[in-house]
């Protein structure tokens, strides 16, 4: 009877939290909308979309992960290295848009290829071996830059950069089409393809069959670790592509620009559980705790609530996430 009572509230809770992600989104654009006069212009609905736009493709690559049963926290060293890699290659290099783009996609590619190394061929722990990564990007990209960021007309060897950031390049993150920022229309075509891969394609499928249990995937002729490793890869890969769309959003190479998104990327994900009552990470939720984490941090600025106090914000979300992310586990299981 006991279990009975429990059972039922969990699945009153559960109820809640399919549709609470989408009320809290609301609410908190009622709030800030009443509290400040500037949160519900355009000017800064663009700010959130443009600021959605990466944390929710760095969240992207960790759904992923999460969907085949792995942890990727690199995405945020990955992305930090994508945006010094575009940097240097406009900046340092001179060169044209098709190669700013290429490198960090490259590099992207790289660091999932070496997560599913150190992950599968190596077996170790998912968190513990992205962790490692996360350290070991950090390091290279910081002894690339000795430190110091990229950017137009720097001083190098007596004299400055000979490159600079191109406006095709910057148009990615800063240029609208109509009404509507590029970097929006992006984001869409990115999630969409990733719903879409991962709904009606056989290997989208194998995703979710590798993550729900392996020994059973790998029974029914499932290529397991060929599906783990494109995981990491699309994991490194988003992870690249939402660095480069930092780096032409605010026109400079910034080492370790990356590092802070991780946490904001991670609760995007793990909010994703609970949207809608899937119980499993799927890149619609995903896509709206990411923009339910852009919302709040934005109104937040807007309260002039210091950026080191909004981490007290951001722990607590990723333990609400968590939190509903188990019990979701725990209702499917």
């Amino acid at each position: 009877m006991a279990q009975l009572v429990l059972k039922q509230k969990a699945k009153r809770f559960t109820g809640i939290g399919q549709y609470g992600t989408l009320f809290a989104i609301v609410a908190l654009i009622a709030v800030f909308g009443v509290t400040n006069d500037q949160f519900l212009t355009y000017a800064n609905f663009s700010d959130i979309i443009k600021s959605v736009s990466i944390v929710s493709l760095l969240a992207l690559g960790v759904t992923f992960s999460l969907i085949v049963g792995g942890f990727d926290l690199s995405v945020g060293s990955t992305a930090s290295l994508a945006t010094v890699g575009a940097a240097a290659s406009l900046v340092l290099h001179s060169q044209e848009l098709l190669v700013a783009l290429l490198v960090p996609v490259v590099l992207g590619v790289l660091v999932g290829l070496l997560n599913a190394l150190v992950t599968i061929k190596f077996r170790l722990p998912d968190l513990l071996a992205t962790l490692a990564i996360m350290y070991v990007i950090n390091g290279v990209q910081l002894t690339y830059t000795k430190g110091f960021s990229i950017y137009d007309n720097m001083p190098i060897d007596g004299g400055t950069a000979p490159g600079r950031f191109i406006p095709s390049f910057l148009f990615i993150g800063q240029g609208s089409i109509g009404p509507v920022p590029f970097v929006a229309i992006l984001m869409i075509l990115f999630f969409a393809g990733a719903h879409l891969f991962l709904t009606y394609s056989k290997t989208g499928r194998e995703f979710y069959y590798v993550g729900s249990n392996v020994e059973a995937a790998r029974r029914s002729g499932i290529a397991v670790n060929r599906i783990k490793l494109y995981a990491y890869v699309l994991s490194g890969l988003f992870a690249a592509i939402g660095g480069i769309i930092l780096a032409s959003r605010i026109g400079t190479g910034q080492v370790s620009a990356g590092a802070p998104l991780l946490m904001d990327a991670v609760a995007a994900a793990y909010i994703g559980y609970a949207v809608f009552g899937t119980g499993r990470p799927n890149v619609v939720g995903t896509l709206i705790g990411a923009i339910l984490i852009g919302i709040l941090l934005n109104g937040l600025t807007m309260w002039d609530v210091p950026y080191y106090a909004q981490d007290i914000v951001k722990g607590a979300i990723l333990i609400v996430a968590l939190g509903l992310s188990y019990i979701q586990k725990k209702q499917f299981a």
